[in-house]
């Protein structure tokens, strides 16, 4: 049974939902280091082919993309929303009634992208569905940059735990997302997403239906660092969570200075190195990327669609 918080609305009178804590009170209409007020902004609502095999599966995930995010990365690949201009704001109820009808369409999750900032929300909307029927599992789709607080109120609530460790430098972070703090922060929510899970479980179809699968997308020019980070994942958790190695990096700055490397996609000899380091690391339970997947065309259209 998932457990909805008390009172939701109070967690945005003094918001410290995410690792910035700005304490802004999104209740009057002020809006966090997220961009987000205090109600749901989501720009999409669908059914999602492009994730792991274990997500998606045959039949797709139910992806839903809401608006915002406390992490600002410059190369952000939905910087369409990720800036919280683009989306619909939406009741808790109409969340709750988007989840059955992605489950309607055949989805074989539902697929919450970035969605800490809207977390009260999310878990109440869980629980209503649940109450009219939900039965597949909940997927947490983020960036990595989490509050513990914050991940203790979606105990019950989540299944299956998708974030991102894109650093292991805490100097890259700052100079890509602004957030110095993010390799602590993010190894601090693998291990509590973690604990939440336990190790992967899969269904007769092959889906992760409980556990914590980290991504790592590797960012042209910085091989060396991808590496460190795969590395620390594995020194610190070993084989109790999967590691997906994403190639799709997809420029979309034209200015990307001081990092010019940023403005072209990932070579496939790049892709190929951090690779071959992760299977040296004796890294066996991972998931790799074609190099195809790189293109806008991975990147879905923002079109309100679903909501």
């Amino acid at each position: 049974m998932v457990r909805s918080p008390e009172a939701p609305d109070a967690y945005f009178q003094d918001c410290t939902l995410c690792p910035r804590n700005c304490h802004a009170n999104r209740l009057t209409g002020k809006k966090g280091r997220c961009k987000a007020g205090s109600l749901p902004v989501v720009s999409r609502a669908a059914l999602h082919f492009w994730e792991e095999p274990c997500i998606s599966g045959q039949e797709g995930s139910g992806a839903v993309f809401f608006s915002g995010c406390s992490l600002g990365c410059i190369y952000c690949q939905n910087r369409e929303i990720s800036g919280g201009e683009k989306g619909k704001v939406i009741s808790p109820e109409r969340l709750s009634d988007i989840f059955l009808e992605l489950q309607s369409q055949g989805a074989n999750n539902i697929n919450l992208v970035t969605a800490a900032h809207f977390a009260p929300w999310v878990v109440w909307a869980l629980q209503r569905a649940e109450e009219k029927g939900l039965h597949i599992p909940a997927v947490y789709n983020s960036g990595g940059y989490e509050s513990i607080e914050t991940l203790r109120m979606l105990e019950e609530s989540i299944d299956v735990y998708l974030p991102d460790m894109k650093y292991a430098d805490p100097l890259l972070a700052e100079s890509l997302s602004g957030a110095v703090d993010y390799p602590q922060r993010a190894l601090a929510a693998i291990e509590e997403m973690l604990r939440q899970t336990g190790p992967p479980v899969f269904n007769e179809k092959g889906l992760l239906v409980k556990g914590t699968l980290v991504r790592h997308m590797i960012l042209p020019g910085k091989t060396r660092a991808s590496i460190e980070v795969l590395r620390l994942l594995h020194q610190t958790f070993g084989d109790r969570i999967g590691i997906s190695i994403l190639s799709q990096y997809t420029p979309v700055i034209h200015d990307p200075l001081p990092y010019k490397e940023l403005g072209r996609r990932l070579t496939a000899r790049e892709y190929r190195k951090v690779v071959d380091a992760a299977l040296d690391m004796g890294i066996t339970r991972g998931y790799y990327q074609e190099r195809d997947a790189a293109g806008e065309s991975f990147i879905p259209a923002f079109d309100g669609r679903g909501v």
